[in-house]
């Protein structure tokens, strides 16, 4: 070593241990410490201890002093990062993690020191020849001044104000000293040795914090920690540090390969370090990897798997429409999905007699539906269980013996079943895909979905209240525009009336005749133009019997028959159903209209008449344009809801009504650009039984 370095670095070091060791006299003679004086009367004492070191190996060059100056070097090191640790304490300590964690750093340092006491970093002029080259011992020095770095910035950003102006000082000023001590050994980590400049100026950058370390004791005689840490912090704490690791082995691999590659070292070089640098942008956006340090944080670091505030306000925002582009059904099926790490779900809600699927988010469409009264609905219904589909198929015994519905059963991607109730009723429910990362589907995982699932279920809920609104103000709109074609209505009555009147007197004057021909004509287009607004039906006063299904279906026939696209009838004889003639021909009539209308005029629509299964058929096929699986789940059969332009949809909700009060049920097949095949499916009734129950 010059005699230049080491006489700066003896006077550096000289008024380090000196300014040290007066301030942590007049710590201790004025009593004025802070609430862990053990932190920082060591930290002091480890500065002063490493400063004299320092002196005595810039006199003489020992190898041992510079083997007692290094260790030194860090367990002062530590003993800060220690006291700025003490600052992110959680709000709610749990003992037996607490201590596990103090064992894990207790053995971290351990560790640490036996790396550089085995070979301590050596001078780049050392004099005494030291030979080892001690890169792992850089590397654990650089590894923790990256740490410090880490705990100040957090420290600034998360702490309240108050807490922040009194440690302010002493974390800028330790910033300070870490970015530099960054300087020196990622040099010295590139070289394989520290620059005695660096190392002659690290004494008086050290002394310059301890005015700092002064400001900050003064202005509080007592120093209590005001930090809490949150998730989010440890989340992208651990991120940086891992990617600081990662970074430094790859580095530390790349110039591996340089030294010892010959020739080739320095391509291989650069392919290893542009690969290394690709593989972590890949990882950084990997939703995977992101879930599953999510879940290693809530498991490993707080003694709850979740921040009920945060993930509160994330659900709350997700089902206020925080996504326009997905539904409300879709932002519901997210939100939960989010609380699990889910990356998609299905969603089932009541229609009816059955419960269908509603809405589906990252996963594919099944169409299967699940009818009201299964053992599987009354189960969830009644336990209102998040239910783990794996689980269940291994031990359906745990839910009460209820054998899984066989779509769920096919379902490869489900994992678990929350339900959906709204007060003491079971609106619907949801079933969510495999996470992304392993999520232990604890009690904490159980109480939280459930919760969530009921305040989305009361969204949900209140959607469906306000669409049921909504279309009864639509009947009322539509009752309103009733009461105008009644008195329209009424007004055409007067005019036929008084014609009918006039014409006891007048039936063999041309003139009159002209005049009548004209009022009938008009009164007809008027009419006429009528229905067009208006197309409603009474409900039937009299019983349903037995109807013959072949005639009403050749009458529509004959009525439609100068139409295009051309009608096909394919009728077999007595087959009977349950309803009413004039009701039956409406309705069928109505869908073999919306066939006709909804095909070329080269086109052909077919109705059959057929039994199937204990039932009268009715079928109505075409080659229209079709329709989209959700429209026919959820718009077809419901008021004012048609594919067809200026269509109001009355007609077939009529249709619908009707054929389920008779105990039937409709059938669609659609697809678009493919046609459609309706199937009305009546209770059967023989003409025979209906004339035996009619003669008794």
């Amino acid at each position: 070593m010059s005699t230049t370095f080491s006489t700066v670095g003896v006077w550096g070091y000289g008024l380090a241990a000196v300014g040290f060791a007066v301030f942590l006299g007049g710590l201790v003679a004025a009593r004025r410490l802070p609430a862990q004086p053990g932190l920082l009367l060591a930290a002091l004492a480890a500065s002063a201890a490493w400063a004299i070191a320092g002196v005595v190996f810039a006199l003489d060059g020992e190898v041992g002093w510079w083997s007692a100056h290094v260790l030194l070097d860090l367990l002062r090191l530590g003993l800060w990062l220690a006291l700025l640790a003490s600052l992110l304490r959680p709000a709610t300590p749990v003992p037996g993690r607490l201590d596990r964690a103090r064992w894990a750093i207790g053995a971290a340092a351990a560790i640490a020191v036996a790396l550089v006491a085995a070979a301590p970093p050596r001078l780049a002029s050392d004099p005494a020849g030291i030979r080892a080259a001690s890169s792992w011992s850089l590397g654990v020095l650089l590894a923790l001044t990256v740490f410090a770095l880490a705990l100040i910035e957090h420290l600034l950003r998360n702490a309240d104000e108050t807490t922040r102006w009194r440690v302010k000082p002493l974390l800028l000023a330790l910033g300070a000293a870490s970015a530099f001590d960054l300087l020196a050994f990622s040099e010295a980590f590139l070289f394989r040795a520290i620059d005695p400049a660096l190392w002659a100026a690290r004494g008086a950058v050290n002394l310059l914090v301890l005015p700092f370390v002064a400001v900050t004791v003064s202005r509080s005689g007592e120093w209590r920690p005001g930090v809490t840490i949150s998730r989010g912090v440890v989340f992208h704490s651990l991120a940086l540090v891992a990617s600081g690791i990662y970074l430094l082995a790859m580095a530390a691999a790349g110039y591996y390969v340089r030294y010892f590659g010959g020739d080739w070292g320095k391509t291989v070089q650069a392919v290893l370090l542009f690969g290394a640098l690709l593989v972590l942008a890949v990882v950084a956006f990997s939703g995977t990897a992101r879930s599953r340090l999510r879940v290693f944080v809530g498991k490993h670091f707080f003694p709850y798997r979740y921040d009920y505030r945060e993930e509160w306000l994330r659900f709350t925002a997700r089902l206020s429409g925080s996504a326009p582009d997905l539904s409300l059904q879709q932002q519901c099926i997210r939100a939960l999905a989010d609380l699990v790490e889910s990356p998609g779900g299905l969603l089932w809600l009541r229609n009816g007699h059955d419960f269908v699927q509603a809405a589906r988010w990252n996963m594919p469409e099944t169409g299967a539906s699940e009818p009201f009264a299964t053992p599987f609905v009354a189960f969830l219904g009644r336990t209102g269980w998040v239910a783990d589909v794996a689980e269940w198929r291994a031990s359906p015994e745990r839910y009460d013996g209820v054998a899984l519905p066989g779509w769920l059963e096919r379902l490869a991607d489900a994992w678990i079943v929350v339900p959906l109730a709204s007060g003491a009723e079971l609106l619907g429910f949801v079933v969510l895909a495999r996470p992304r990362a392993s999520v232990e589907l604890d009690w904490e995982v159980r109480d939280l979905l459930k919760t969530a699932s009921r305040q989305a279920a009361s969204y949900l809920a209140q959607a469906q209240a306000s669409e049921a609104l909504l279309e009864a103000r639509k009947f009322d709109a539509f009752n309103r525009m009733s009461a105008f074609v009644v008195h329209d209505l009424k007004n055409l009555v007067a005019q036929l009336s008084l014609l009918l009147k006039n014409a006891e007197r007048h039936r063999d004057n041309p003139e009159f005749q002209r005049d009548m021909l004209l009022t009938v004509e008009n009164v007809v287009q008027r009419m006429n133009a009528l229905l067009l607004q208006l197309r409603s039906g009474t409900t039937p006063v009299d019983k349903p019997v037995s109807v013959a299904l072949e005639p009403i279906v050749r009458r529509v026939h004959a009525a439609k028959a100068m139409q295009h696209p051309r009608l096909a009838i394919e009728a077999a004889p007595g087959v009977h159903a349950l309803g009413h003639d004039d009701r039956l021909e409406r309705v069928i009539g109505h869908l073999v209209q919306n066939a006709i209308d909804a095909t070329a005029p080269e086109g052909e629509v077919r109705v059959r008449v057929f039994r199937q299964g204990g039932r009268a058929a009715v079928e109505i096929a075409d080659q229209g344009v079709g329709m989209t699986p959700e429209f026919v789940r959820t718009r077809l059969f419901r008021p004012f809801q048609s594919s067809k332009p200026g269509g109001m949809g009355i007609g077939a909700y009529e249709s619908a009504q009707y054929v389920h009060d008779l105990g039937g049920r409709i059938e669609v097949e659609s697809e678009p650009g493919r046609g459609t095949r309706i199937t009305l499916l009546l209770p059967e009734r023989p003409a025979e039984a209906a004339t035996e129950r009619a003669a008794a």
